[in-house]
């Protein structure tokens, strides 16, 4: 497999002696692991009639992990996902698997923010949309700066975006 001998390449130009008991396995391993994070498994945006339901939907905490683009390095935090229907309501597990499937492959958080508010528009077209992801950043940790904080983003859309009191409803559930 081409990524695998990827990886040997990699520890070999590090200096590592890939046939030692401890790495003989690592290119298959991190090949195996890398594909793993990063291939989208499509799933189907499972939605229904919003039958008067047009309060606002809020899931929080939901676990997530990717892969920085810039070092490889993965990240790991929580994202907090709402919505305010606006004729169709969404599978409650859609949430999670939305935030699994934009979290996937070489990213930067920013854009993880981005792409679930945009999958959520266009699958429910809601009254609003509201993101906000928490992570730490491996690479600040084991690099340079050698700390790990928590590093936050938000994505608001509609009336998440333009009425205040959505906004602060949003925000009040998400710290409770």
């Amino acid at each position: 497999m081409r990524a695998e001998r990827a990886v040997k390449e990699l520890l070999l130009a590090l200096g590592e002696d890939v046939d030692r008991e401890g790495l003989k396995e690592t290119p298959r391993r991190m090949a195996a692991m890398l594909t793993e994070m990063c291939h989208r498994e499509p799933f189907k945006f499972t939605s229904f009639k919003n039958e008067g339901i047009n309060e606002m939907i809020v899931q929080t905490p939901i676990e997530f992990h990717s892969l920085c683009e810039h070092h490889l390095a993965p990240f790991t935090g929580v994202a907090s996902v709402c919505y305010i229907p606006d004729g169709r309501i969404v599978g409650l597990s859609k949430l999670a698997r939305t935030v699994a499937y934009c979290a996937k492959g070489l990213q930067n958080q920013e854009r993880i923010c981005t792409a679930i508010a945009d999958m959520l528009e266009e699958n429910l077209h809601p009254q609003g949309v509201g993101v906000i992801l928490r992570a730490q950043h491996s690479c600040m940790a084991l690099r340079g700066v050698k700390s790990n904080p928590w590093t936050t983003t938000s994505c608001m859309r509609g009336v998440l975006l333009t009425k205040p009191e959505a906004r602060a409803e949003f925000l009040a559930l998400v710290r409770s």
